[in-house]
């Protein structure tokens, strides 16, 4: 049974994946987590006590700890999902996003390349440490073209930006060092578990109490929907068969407007739990100023991964809100759990 380190575990993503590998089964799960504000070990209440289970909680940056870790638990492979996410976060605060995604992804790759270098050759060949990042490091596309992994980084926000250093330190220390590195970029991810800051369960969660919904600009900002299962599927896919030093496009092939996505949710919670006055949702929206240095389209092209590794996204656009949706009404308890006070579903990152 192989091991498996997953950095930011806890968090939507990192969650979602920790669940997916353990319900398949053939490996154990170490799940490394700091407990920021939007990692949650709700969302895995339902493994916890498992013995192919473990939380550690630590940071990717603090060097003796994740040592310690990996000297204690000897992974197979080292999954990164660790990471300061939030645009709109790093608008207000910049140097938190430098400091996990930039300080601490290279102190992860320093204890990954000294455990490495003490691992037996067979191994060695075996071990692979694989990055999650974001679509985001490749900047704003005009009306035409998707990214492809040769697509220059031109990143626009403090987190794309802070991203892209990542990404390119996960390159040099596989064409320095050796170290086999995998590297994944995807699409915007929606779906369970999702902290409620993002364009979708915030929507989702002002609609249901019938609050204004605000939409930055003319939302006519373009985004390509990955549901989060199809990217766990991706990763693992990545993680089994990916060639090392190589970098795989995730995406959904679900380009969206801003405005269409929310005008979807309004017309699924009207079907699903209507407003007790009988208002459409839709009359809720509201237009607010543009997000400072907003990327007008992203759009990914995936065909990489599809041709190579044989991947492909089970969900539609129209399947996976639609799933989304239920889950949040399933699961207002967990909601409400996690919006501990700290943050009421409130505006940020508005500095300019």
């Amino acid at each position: 049974m192989k091991t498996l380190l997953v950095t930011g575990g806890a968090g939507f993503i990192g969650g979602n994946f920790v669940l997916d590998m353990l319900a398949a089964g053939g490996c154990r799960i170490v799940n490394l987590d700091a407990l920021t504000y939007a990692g949650n070990r709700d969302t895995l209440a339902a493994v916890e006590g498992r013995a192919d289970y473990s939380f550690v909680h630590g940071d990717i940056g603090d060097a003796d700890g994740v040592r310690r870790v990996l000297a204690e638990h000897q992974p197979d492979a080292i999954v990164n999902f660790a990471a300061e996410s939030h645009v709109d976060r790093s608008i207000d605060g910049p140097a938190a996003f430098v400091q996990t995604n930039v300080v601490g992804t290279l102190s992860l790759l320093e204890s990954a390349l000294a455990y490495w270098r003490g691992l037996a050759l067979d191994r060695q060949d075996a071990f692979r440490f694989l990055h999650v990042s974001t679509d985001e490091v490749y900047g704003s596309l005009g009306p035409l073209g998707r990214f492809s992994e040769d697509s220059p980084y031109q990143p626009n926000s403090p987190y794309s930006a802070s991203k892209a250093a990542s990404d390119h330190l996960v390159r040099a220390f596989h064409h320095t060092y050796g170290l086999p590195t995998l590297t994944t970029n995807c699409s915007n991810n929606y779906g369970p578990y999702q902290f409620p800051e993002k364009l979708i369960p915030l929507m989702l969660q002002k609609a249901l109490a019938g609050a204004a919904l605000p939409v930055y600009g003319d939302g006519r900002n373009v985004r390509d929907w990955l549901y989060v299962g199809d990217h766990c599927s991706a990763i693992r896919r990545v993680l089994e068969i990916g060639r090392v030093g190589e970098v795989y496009n995730v995406g959904g092939d679900a380009e969206r407007e801003n405005i269409h996505v929310v005008k979807t949710l309004c017309s699924l919670l009207d079907q699903r739990q209507p407003l007790a006055d009988g208002r459409k949702r839709e009359s809720l929206i509201s237009y607010v100023k543009d997000r400072p240095g907003h990327d007008r389209r992203y759009a990914i092209d995936a065909s990489k991964i599809k041709r190579e590794l044989g991947w492909r996204q089970s969900e539609s656009f129209e399947s996976g809100i639609a799933r989304t949706v239920d889950w949040y009404l399933a699961n207002q308890a967990w909601v409400g759990r996690v919006l501990d006070g700290s943050y009421r579903l409130e505006r940020i990152g508005t500095a300019a």
